[in-house]
């Protein structure tokens, strides 16, 4: 076990929470709470606890295929793909709380959601574990995915 590995893989993560908590700290207080939701959107109180937790479980995964990067072909494509979805995480915050658009947070979902599945897909093939535990990570997303495309059509006269 390499535990400088484990820990940055983790912080990593979880720098990108805290990078699209910027984005979002913006709005979540003001704009946010004005916009009419769906029955069953969840407390406010929930996210953050969610989010900490499956970023972990993203960073744990992420640390189990870097440390066959070197003895299992396509460990550096499911990193890159791992990558990618990463990005686009952190993109979601943006284009929702950043720019307060349900729209473009939910087409920016859509490739978030295609991205996870992916990163599931590959990291399942090189190791039951890591992919796993990316697999309540693409349920929350498509819970979430629900969610911004409620919101978008609840509020689009707005």
């Amino acid at each position: 076990m390499n535990l400088l590995r484990l820990v940055a893989s983790i912080a990593l993560c979880e720098a990108a929470g805290v990078i699209g908590g910027i984005f979002t700290a913006r709005s979540v207080k003001t704009w946010y709470t004005e916009l009419e939701k769906p029955w069953f959107s969840p407390p406010s109180w929930i996210f953050g606890p969610v989010w900490i937790t499956l970023y972990a479980m993203m960073g744990v995964a992420l640390y189990l295929i870097w440390q066959k990067r070197t003895e299992v072909p396509g460990a550096d494509l499911a990193i890159g793909v791992f990558m990618i979805q990463l990005l686009l995480n952190v993109a979601w915050s943006f284009f929702f709380f950043g720019l307060r658009s349900p729209l473009f947070g939910f087409i920016e979902i859509v490739f978030l959601w295609i991205s996870i599945a992916a990163t599931v897909v590959l990291f399942w093939k090189i190791s039951t574990a890591p992919g796993a535990l990316l697999v309540p990570y693409l349920i929350w997303v498509t819970f979430a995915s629900v969610l911004t495309y409620s919101i978008w059509q609840l509020n689009r006269g707005a």
